[in-house]
């Protein structure tokens, strides 16, 4: 190299840049993608089911029972484990005081495991 010439520049090159994904709204969705897809991704998780068991007394096992049956006669077919937790809803939407008052009419049994 010589004292006139100039050292090579490298360009400078422009910074990268980070590129967002942009919220894809319903009707663009649905021009790219086919129904059973959206429908794919609309549909809401399932629950995840817990089991376990419980001892009922035969009266209030009885109780279900008649519920069922009223239940069946007003045309609408249910389970014990829906009535159980249409019971639970409304348990958990009463106030304090009455929900106190409907644990205290339920006496407690000592627990039955079967040998």
């Amino acid at each position: 190299m010589t004292s006139t010439e100039k050292p090579a520049v490298q360009p400078k090159t422009a910074p990268t840049r980070v590129v967002r994904k942009k919220a894809v709204s319903a009707n663009v969705l649905a021009k790219t993608v086919s129904n059973p897809e959206i429908e794919k991704l609309n549909k809401e998780k399932k629950p995840k089911l817990v089991r376990d068991k419980f001892s009922i007394p035969e009266s209030e096992f009885s109780v279900l029972k008649d519920l069922k049956q009223r239940a069946e006669k007003l045309s609408s077919k249910t389970k014990k484990n829906e009535l159980i937790r249409a019971g639970i809803k409304i348990m958990a939407e009463m106030s304090d005081a009455d929900f106190l008052a409907a644990l205290g009419t339920v006496p407690s049994i000592k627990k039955v495991r079967p040998a």
